[in-house]
């Protein structure tokens, strides 16, 4: 067997990159709430853009052991290839938005759009370390290597949620004549009183409340907002149809301190669940913005930056 693993090195090694790039696409394929991507079809076309990523990963490293320098040409046209999967899925999640009862908006789309294209090189990364430690040392170091390219990925797979940024707590729903409030701060004019009284009944509310001048910018973000409404009417339900702009929920916020209140008529009436799946939205990278960044307001992010 160690003969065999020492004649036959540059083998086992693109084997073992193709082994773990695999295992790493696997680990960050996921279809949670928002049924994406689709089971099984949508799944079946990542898992085997993975391959082909570890693929091109794991090969890469012999060829340029053997001064094949077409390799990068490779990696090059595979990059166009992955950005490719990103306009991809940025067209087919818009098609499908435009029938959603509340839908994602382009910023959330662009974001998982983003990240399709990214894993796809986080699967390159994981086979060509690998590859590149079991042909220079030995295999046992090329599964160490793996190993910790696994921890990577599993780091990298996600990033920070409203949790990070602000706090959450329930607003109440109250109408003032034709006007809607969650908390004290105005969401819309409801004039039917059918509608006032399905929002008496069944409306719910949420004040978000940034930790820092980052935070309130960032959710002030009207994508930030739209992802904020889309996961809570996924996973609570919403109570509207088509046609009907009274009933759809709403984000506004509070000019004056940069609060966000959340409104929503969801099927599940539940409050506390409700809580938890804003904590849990995740922030969009298109949508974050850190003035305290800026030379003139160093010093004012703070550990919420």
């Amino acid at each position: 067997m160690l003969a065999f693993l020492q004649h036959n090195q540059h083998l086992v090694g693109v084997l073992l990159g193709i082994a773990f790039g695999v295992i790493s696409r696997l680990l960050m394929l996921k279809t949670d709430y928002r049924q994406y991507p689709t089971y099984p079809h949508g799944r079946i076309i990542h898992i085997s853009l993975g391959v082909i990523a570890a693929a091109l990963g794991a090969v890469a490293v012999p060829a340029l052991f053997n001064k094949d320098y077409t390799a990068i040409t490779f990696l090059t046209l595979a990059a166009s290839q992955f950005r490719d999967v990103r306009k991809m899925e940025r067209e087919t999640l818009t098609k499908i938005d435009s029938l959603e009862l509340v839908s994602r908006g382009a910023t959330y789309i662009e974001g998982i759009a983003m990240v399709f294209e990214g894993r796809n090189y986080l699967v390159i990364m994981s086979a060509l370390l690998t590859s590149l430690f079991a042909i220079l040392f030995n295999v046992w170091i090329g599964i160490a290597a793996g190993l910790l390219t696994l921890l990577i990925v599993v780091k990298l797979k996600s990033g920070k949620s409203i949790s990070h940024i602000a706090s959450v707590e329930p607003g109440e729903v109250r109408i003032d004549g034709p006007d809607l409030f969650v908390g004290d701060i105005y969401i819309m004019n409801v004039g039917l009183k059918a509608n006032q009284e399905i929002i008496s009944d069944r409306g719910v509310g949420y004040i978000i409340t940034p930790y820092n001048a980052n935070g309130k910018v960032t959710i002030s973000n009207l994508g930030q907002r739209q992802a904020i409404l889309y996961d809570l009417a996924t996973i609570l339900g919403v109570y509207r149809d088509s046609g009907e702009p009274a009933l759809i929920p709403m984000a506004k916020l509070d000019m004056n301190d940069g609060r966000l209140a959340v409104f929503l008529l969801p099927q599940e009436r539940n409050v506390r669940k409700g809580k938890e799946v804003v904590l849990n939205v995740p922030i969009l990278e298109s949508a974050v913005r850190m003035p305290t960044e800026a030379p003139v307001n160093q010093g004012g992010a703070g550990k919420n930056g």
